[in-house]
């Protein structure tokens, strides 16, 4: 909090717009927008979801199980949802004995959990906006179904599209309709990467497209399909890092939760 924001803090209070009580809260949680845990060696961002929209995502590979359920803890005890992104199968293990509720896909080597009960959960009853999530290829599936995990733990409806590649152009062709409707496509794709475009030819929304490391020699791990989505023709696609599922299902949420939230804006302007 900068010195700007704390005296007019404290004219609101002095003026009576501000209660201290509320005074109190703020600065509290100012002092702990850093919390140390696991003996220091995890910082959790507590205002990640003041600024950003969204709490602190939790990328599993690397930590121990002790770090990842610290800040698991955390979060739950602020009553936030939590989401930990290529988790280790028995650090997972390890947090489901600790949270039967929670989901682990291990195809996507995530793991989320909602907000305990009266939280400020991500996941709302009706989910807002709506993202098309697509493979080329069934092997393009850990991709994306990191991309539609992020996607439903932000409260966004996910459709899920697979197996529609290049290859087979009729499959695509029966799938329009879906992607049609979406705020937001999101192609995961390997090989020459060659699906993004086709599908952004054919939609009005964003693609995103996401190069996976599927393919042979000359593929080069991701690069190759890479370098054909950044080249795309079609005007509608961006591109992001190879293999980044939650990347692409993070920023495709936060475009589609807005893009709701301006229909709902002019629904009610409409009414009134």
């Amino acid at each position: 909090m900068d010195r700007d924001t704390l005296l007019n803090l404290a004219q609101s209070v002095r003026d009576g717009a501000l209660a201290p009580e509320t005074l109190a809260d703020r600065l509290l949680e100012a002092s702990e927008q850093t919390r140390l845990l696991a003996g220091g060696d995890v910082s959790l961002d507590t205002a990640r979801r003041d600024r950003c929209g969204y709490p602190e995502v939790v990328y599993g590979e690397g930590k121990t199980p002790d770090a990842i359920a610290a800040i698991i803890a955390a979060q739950q005890e602020r009553g936030e949802p939590s989401l930990v992104t290529r988790i280790d199968p028995a650090a997972a293990a390890d947090l489901e004995v600790l949270y039967p509720l929670a989901c682990h896909n291990a195809t996507a080597r995530t793991w989320r959990l909602a907000a305990p009960v009266g939280g400020a959960a991500c996941e709302q009853e009706a989910p807002q906006g709506s993202v098309a999530v697509v493979t080329a290829g069934t092997t393009d599936l850990p991709v994306a179904e990191e991309a539609a995990e992020t996607l439903v733990w932000m409260g966004v409806a996910v459709t899920r599209i697979n197996d529609i590649g290049v290859a087979g152009p009729q499959r695509l062709a029966e799938r329009l309709p879906e992607l049609r409707d979406a705020d937001v496509v999101i192609v995961a794709a390997g090989m020459e990467g060659a699906l993004p475009s086709v599908v952004g030819g054919h939609v009005a929304a964003p693609v995103i497209a996401v190069p996976t490391s599927v393919g042979y020699g000359a593929s080069f791990g991701g690069v190759t399909a890479l370098l054909g989505m950044l080249n795309s023709c079609s005007s509608n696609v961006a591109v992001v890092n190879i293999d980044a599922g939650f990347k692409a299902g993070y920023l495709a949420g936060v475009i589609a939760s807005r893009a709701a939230a301006g229909r709902c804006s002019s629904e009610k302007g409409a009414d009134s």
